[in-house]
Formats: structure tokens, sequence, C-alpha cells
């Protein structure tokens, strides 16, 4: 079983803990990780671009001259694609970009995410400064995501205001902030939660 470290607020070692081996303790899937990753994203994006067609654009509903006689090009209206103005030919509508995956990849994503990083510690603070000196204490650089095992607000409102370190609740956990995040700091609720749900 893995085992880590347990540091209290002040930064200094008060105990260590063994993890599970088939939830810290996996080889990471970087490939799953990766397509779960561009899921997520995929999933983020609204789809609301959109472009006019020529039958929406406004005008053009005379022919311009007329067909024949003129020496010109037939054109039947000024809002056709090739027109300044005129509508535009297989541009973006909106559409959803969302597509699912199977639970049990998202589920080792996570897993994979989890064997990769750890860092433990017991968490009492409730003010921004506090959590600060926390983190300084850890010698953390980096962007920082702190897990709790559930909803937080103290907590969370604690750490809000610090640049480049983000809360979330094991119930709203993601492979892509647990990738994006170089550093991974749970209290060991977390763990216990952690391992509830992903046993």
């Amino acid at each position: 079983m893995p085992k880590i470290d347990v540091y209290n607020i002040e930064g200094k070692k008060v105990n260590d803990v063994e993890l599970k081996e088939d939830i810290f303790g996996i080889i990471p899937n970087e490939e799953l990780v990766h397509s779960v990753i561009v899921n997520y994203l995929a999933n983020q994006r609204q789809g609301t671009q959109s472009t006019k067609t020529r039958a929406e654009v406004r005008g053009g509903g005379k022919k311009p001259w007329r067909q024949k006689g003129t020496g010109r090009a037939r054109q039947g209206s000024i809002r056709a694609p090739h027109w300044v103005g005129g509508g535009i030919a297989l541009g973006p509508k909106p559409r959803s970009y969302s597509y699912k995956l199977n639970k049990k990849e998202r589920r080792l994503a996570i897993k994979s995410c989890l064997s990769s990083k750890v860092i433990e510690f017991e968490f009492n603070a409730i003010k921004t400064k506090e959590v600060a000196k926390m983190l300084n204490s850890l010698k953390l650089e980096g962007k920082t995501l702190i897990l709790l095992p559930e909803k937080n607000e103290i907590i969370q409102k604690s750490a809000r205001n610090i640049k480049g370190v983000k809360t979330l609740s094991v119930n709203t956990i993601n492979a892509y902030d647990l990738v994006n995040y170089k550093n991974l700091v749970v209290t060991l609720d977390t763990v216990k939660r952690l391992e509830e749900v992903y046993a």
C-alpha cells in the first residue's frame, strides 16, 4: 500500500497514513486521462456561435439585373455568399459539442490522476491568511488544488482569494482539474471519502 505523510497547518509532519492500492497506487493511464479531459472541455463549450445564411440576411429580394443581354454574369440576389453583405455559406450554427464517456472510464481517469500526486494535511483554519500560511509552510510551488470531502463554504471562502488555489469537493472532482493543478492537497476525511466512492 502507498503511504504518505500527514502535515499540520504549520507544515510539520504529525503522522503518516496508508492509502488504498487500487485508488492511489495504480499505474496512471495517460491515454485515458487525455480522452476524459478532451471530453470535459468539449462538454464545457457553449456552442452558441452562429452565422446568417443568404435566407437570413437583410435585403436581396429583387433580382439585381435582368438575366440576359447586359454582358454581365447572371445574378439572382445581392445577398448571395459571394456578394459583400451576403450570407455565409456553410458557416457555423448553434450546436452541442457534448458527448458521453463510460462511467468506468471517468473513474479510472480520476484514479490515475490521484495515483500521480497527493499531499495530506490536517485542516482546521478558517481564514485566508491561515490557508496561505499553511500552503507556504508546505512549500508548495505552482497551482494548488485543495480537495474536500464535501462542500465547505468556510474553507472555500478562505482559499478563493489566493491566486492559483482552487477548492473542490469529492462529488465535483474531475480529471481536468487534477491534471491542470500541479499540487493536490487533501484532508484525512477526503481520503476516507475517496476510498468510499472509488473503491
